[in-house]
This record gives structure tokens, sequence and C-alpha cells, in this order.
């Protein structure tokens, strides 16, 4: 069985005595140490089922699997980066990167140790006694990433973190993203609804389409890092991306490219 087996996976919703299905008949597999992009519209079930996958809110249909064991509740071996950063704004950045592991029996000295080093992973060395309020949207999204892979988790979920950043920022960001995952070898599950985005993080992207969502299709990218987004492999992949999107077929499909 892969790391994480989806089966059959369906989310229902009741509000004001209303049904609203957000997700019906996931079903997926994803590896250890894959990089994976849930790509597709508002609505589409993305956040629904990367929320399903890491516990907080589980499916009530189907199965997720997790290392052979079914997803009860969130874990304290996966970490969630959110858009808006997460950050405690009376905490320093050095003891916003040490909140995770305050709870870890380490020494003080070792705990110190351990925000050196990612700081200086994400180059936010010089900035260790900032407060939030004192650092760009990039900059706190990069202590929002050394916090979480200070603790060291097996999975990374991933909730749109760039969507509120400039282009160029955003760029940047991504780039310093696959650098991290190169060396950190984690499992990443990043929701997006941009698709060049997609395309230059993924190993996968897993098309969803909503009403109710589901997986249109999964698209496998055949490119190495660090990729080229004017290169016609790249554009050849974000057009298989466009023509899944506006297909009638919705049944799920491997697309090999």
């Amino acid at each position: 069985m892969s790391y994480i087996h989806i089966e059959n996976a369906g989310k229902t919703f009741v509000e004001n005595g209303q049904e609203f299905r957000a997700l019906t008949d996931v079903n997926l597999d994803i590896e250890k140490g894959e990089f994976i992009c849930l790509l597709g519209p508002s609505g589409c079930g993305k956040s629904t089922l990367l929320n399903a996958i890491a516990g907080f809110d589980l499916v009530n249909e189907g199965s997720i699997t997790i290392d052979g064991k079914e997803v009860t509740g969130p874990s304290t071996k996966n970490v969630t980066i959110f858009q808006n950063y997460g950050l405690l704004p009376w905490r320093t950045v050095e003891k916003n990167v040490a909140l995770g592991l305050e709870n870890k029996k380490i020494s003080k000295d070792e705990r110190a140790k351990i925000v050196r080093t990612y700081l200086e992973m994400v180059k936010l060395e010089n900035f260790a006694k900032s407060y939030p309020r004192q650092l760009s949207g990039g900059m706190k999204q990069r202590v929002a990433i050394a916090r979480a892979l200070a603790v060291e988790p097996d999975i990374l979920f991933m909730d749109e973190p760039l969507g509120a950043l400039d282009a160029i920022t955003r760029m940047k960001l991504q780039d310093d993203i696959l650098d991290i995952c190169k060396r950190e070898k984690k499992t990443i599950i990043f929701v997006t609804h941009d698709i060049e985005e997609a395309v230059y993080l993924a190993d996968r992207i897993v098309v969803m389409t909503p009403n109710p969502g589901k997986v249109k299709g999964v698209i496998k990218v055949p490119l190495h890092h660090f990729r080229d987004r004017t290169s016609g492999d790249f554009l050849l992949v974000r057009d298989k991306i466009f023509d899944l999107l506006n297909m009638k077929n919705e049944d799920a499909i491997e697309y090999n490219i």
C-alpha cells in the first residue's frame, strides 16, 4: 500500500439543515517523499481534501490512511502551513520558530541550535530578534516554514501558502521551498489554484473539479527541478492541464506526458 492511501473518500457538510457535498469518490495514492499539488478552481474541495488528510475535518465516506494507519485526527508528526502565516505577534522570530519544540524533552541549548539551523536555512538568521510586524509577507512565510521544519514533520501540508504574496516574492519562495524540499526530503501536499505554480513545484498534479469536488485527473510532471517556466516542456504540461480542466469527461485519469 502507498504511504498515503485515499479510497472512495467523500465529505458532506450540513448547514442550516441543508446538505452540501464537498467531496465525492476521491481515490488517490501518494508515495513518501512526493510533492503533490492539489489544483483547481475555488470550491472544488482542495482545502477540504487537505484538511481530511491532515485529520482536521474527517471524511464521512470512504477512508484515508497514512503509513497503513487510518486518519482519525491531527498528528503531531505532520504540520500545516497556511496562507495567513499563523505567527504569534508577541513572540520574536526565533521564539516563533521554537514554539513547536517547547513541548519536546530537549535542552534549551539544543532548541536554540535547531532554531538557528532552520533560520539559516530560510535565510533569516539576521532577523532572529525581530517581531512579525517588522517583516514582509515573504519573510513571515519563511518563518512559518522554518517553524514547521524545526519539529521534523513527516508530512508538510501547505494550503495556498503563497497566495497573498506579490508575483516576484512568490516565485522566489517557490525556489526556496524546492531547495528546502530537496534537502529535507519531505512529503508535501500543496494546495493552489495557480496552474504555473503547480507545474513549477509538483511531482504530480491532482486536478480537481467542483460540484461536488472530485479528482478529474492526475498529471505526472516529467521535468527536473529547477524548471524553466518558458521552456517548451513546461508549457506542454501547462497546456495539458488546461485541456484536462476543459474536458467534459470527469472520470479520473492518470496522465503521462
